[in-house]
């Protein structure tokens, strides 16, 4: 399982949860992380230019590729989503030397803004925590996000929130202290399903054998029912590309015109 991680610069949730990123990754090789990021564009269909960006953020160990090999730009362009799609090199690396929130902003989002009328996020597993900590620094970048078994804590922290009646009666420890990122996390969540943190739509999705899946399921109790979807498989590329064709089918990217 993936475990949080750590940071120096952010305020707020963002630098609890950076601030626990130390713990991710132990001692193993962390690859480079130069600037600008490395981006892949993945074509979706052809026709007139798209107005919406989605930036595919990849998970603990996958590339950019990893989302070409999985065919997300077919599957885009085959349920007609007028969409481009780009995804970024955005690996552990970026998490543990703090800089991940900025590079997406400086080399990614920023640079899309006056090209696109609406950029969403879509993160798979650390990367759904990368979209999170993005939209709570950045709101105002943000039109949607999907998370895709994103890590949400440690199981203790879960269960805790489920013995307190879920996460609309738990009340975070107050004062909470700067560090504990994982019940930043769930109140950061609460105050978003409260309605406290705007209205960019949330879509959540997991394979029904993920280790994550407890916890996804708590989250997915704020939700509404139409923006949560399960698929067969654990904690990989089946259960994700199954994901992200139904959210494809949920008509929340907009769709390019029938042509006659």
């Amino acid at each position: 399982m993936q475990r949080p991680f750590h940071a120096r610069r952010y305020s707020g949730f963002a630098a609890a949860a950076l601030a626990a990123a130390i713990l991710l990754g132990g001692c193993a090789f962390l690859r480079p992380t130069p600037a600008p990021l490395r981006t892949l564009d993945l074509r979706v269909g052809s026709g007139r230019p798209a107005r919406t960006l989605v930036v595919l953020l990849p998970g603990r160990f996958d590339s950019p590729e990893d989302f070409s090999r999985a065919g997300f730009a077919e599957l885009a362009a085959r349920a007609g989503a007028a969409v481009d799609l780009v995804a970024v090199d955005a690996h552990l690396g970026y998490y543990r030397n703090r800089t991940v929130v900025d590079r997406l902003r400086e080399d990614v989002i920023a640079p899309a803004r006056g090209r696109y009328d609406q950029i969403w996020l879509a993160g798979i597993s650390l990367g759904g925590t990368g979209a999170l900590l993005y939209t709570v620094e950045h709101p105002e970048d943000v039109s949607g996000i999907l998370l895709l078994a994103p890590f949400l804590g440690e199981e203790a922290v879960v269960d805790e929130i489920v013995a307190a009646g879920g996460p609309r009666r738990w009340a975070p420890p107050d004062p909470l202290p700067g560090e504990d990122f994982q019940r930043r996390l769930w109140a950061w969540l609460k105050r978003y399903q409260e309605g406290s943190e705007g209205q960019i739509p949330l879509y959540l999705g997991w394979g029904v054998r993920d280790d994550f899946a407890p916890a996804n399921a708590v989250l997915g109790g704020l939700l509404p029912a139409d923006r949560v979807y399960t698929a067969e498989g654990g904690h990989g590329w089946k259960a994700w590309t199954a994901l992200w064709e139904k959210f494809l089918q949920s008509g929340a990217l907009p769709e390019r015109p029938l042509t006659p």
